[in-house]
């Protein structure tokens, strides 16, 4: 089933989530919808808080044939603790399903050793770097009450605030469900 995004402006983005255990209920039902919401909206990560569950859970398919270390890489990460992130810092595109049509160039460190448990509870500590530490540091974030805006200057954030309101109050168009915090009510007749 596909969920609505949670777009930009809503509280739950901003708050970090908890930790869940194993009778969370529904929870393989919540991950295959997860990864039914992010397929139809063209994502390759989406986070709980970004379907309006304060949770800490993120699914990630970033899968590519012609990079090797990319080939099958479809992992659901629930608890995860980022663990160290070191290497070199480097600035790539990066966009949100909670915030359409908004892309900047964000800063990060390359590489990152993270601590999670997977789909059927197997805890697992890994490294990543390169794409795949990207796209992990930037769901873990929405797990954290941080959003790829905030990596922002004050100057950058402030140059997109008419955007970013505009995607609060909904007046943008997307090719998926989505639910806006700021969007008028309709009147009942």
């Amino acid at each position: 089933m596909k969920l609505p995004i949670v777009a930009y402006g809503d509280p739950i983005l901003k708050k970090k989530a908890a930790d869940i255990d194993q009778n969370y209920p529904a929870l393989s039902t919540l991950i295959a919808n997860m990864f039914e919401t992010m397929y139809s909206a063209n994502g390759v990560g989406l986070a709980a808080p970004q379907v309006g569950l304060s949770i800490r859970l993120f699914v990630i398919d970033i899968s590519d044939d012609e990079d090797e270390n990319l080939k099958d890489f479809k992992k659901t990460f629930i608890n995860a603790q980022v663990l160290e992130e070191t290497g070199k810092e480097w600035s790539f595109n990066e966009g949100c399903l909670s915030i359409p049509e908004i892309r900047e160039d964000i800063s990060r460190l390359d590489t990152i050793r993270i601590s999670y448990y997977d789909e059927n509870w197997v805890h697992h500590e890994e490294t990543y770097n390169g794409l795949a530490a990207r796209v992990i540091q930037h769901e873990y974030d929405h797990t954290e009450g941080r959003l790829f805006t905030d990596k922002l200057s004050p100057l950058k954030r402030a140059m997109l605030k008419r955007k970013l309101d505009a995607i609060a109050k909904g007046a943008i168009k997307v090719g998926y469900k989505m639910k806006f915090p700021a969007a008028p009510k309709k009147f009942k007749r």
